[in-house]
């Protein structure tokens, strides 16, 4: 679950750090009302499918990363295998300090540079939502949830940890927010469009003062992706 990691600016491994990691929002306050009530996990898996990934998708994006120091930006292409496979390859400012990792639900495979992989995941739940997919709460988690005539509000608790998501088909509005111990981990805005795809997120890391912006430039979908995309670089 949610985890604190550092900045070094000397690689690009911090910049895919960041491009998976919790944020915080800029107001406090969680995005699911007091008053919601417990709800069943069939009520959530229902939810949750609305937004799950349909076959094979490539997503590509630009990023950019603000914080007290300057900015930096690049591109990178998110390929997703329903339901919950993620091949990640970065590339950072003028073309310099590749990346990649390989995400099977809410597990790192691997990652390249190798030193990458405890900061490739921050927080699984906030990384699926950037690319605008809500997960299913893990086995034991405790559940609550409304809607209106706006939005599905839903959170899921387990010990300290607890996500929270705000999804309006609607307006394709998605945002995710994770706590642990009460303390606010961080939040992911995104937006959808009609034909389900992300076309931007943005992530505001507390500390360092950090923001995180992807810019979605296209999504392709494929019958199938080739097995070697899944493998890790060879030695």
């Amino acid at each position: 679950m949610p985890q604190g990691f550092r900045v070094d600016r000397g690689r690009l491994a911090p910049y895919l750090g960041l491009l998976l990691a919790a944020c915080t929002p800029s107001q406090p306050g969680s995005i699911v009302p007091m008053e919601a009530q417990p709800i069943s996990r069939a009520d959530v898996q229902a939810w949750v499918e609305a937004t799950a990934p349909s076959g094979h998708l490539a997503h590509r994006f630009r990023w950019q990363v603000q914080d007290d120091r300057g900015s930096a930006g690049g591109r990178g292409t998110a390929r997703v295998a329903r339901p919950d496979s993620l091949r990640l390859d970065v590339v950072g400012p003028l073309g310099s300090g590749r990346g990649a990792g390989v995400v099977v639900g809410d597990s790192a495979q691997w990652a390249e540079p190798p030193d990458v992989l405890e900061r490739l995941i921050v927080n699984y739940p906030l990384m699926w939502a950037m690319l605008g997919v809500m997960r299913e709460p893990p086995a034991g988690a405790v559940l609550r949830g409304a809607r209106d005539e706006e939005a599905v509000r839903w959170e899921w608790a387990l010990g300290a940890d607890t996500v929270a998501y705000r999804w309006d088909s609607v307006a394709g509005q998605l945002a995710a927010q994770a706590r642990s111990s009460g303390v606010l981990v961080g939040r992911v805005e995104t937006s959808i469009n009609a034909e389900g795809r992300p076309t931007s997120s943005r992530l505001t890391v507390p500390r360092p003062a950090t923001r995180i912006s992807l810019t979605f430039t296209e999504t392709t979908p494929a019958a199938s992706f080739s097995p070697d995309l899944w493998a890790p670089p060879a030695p």
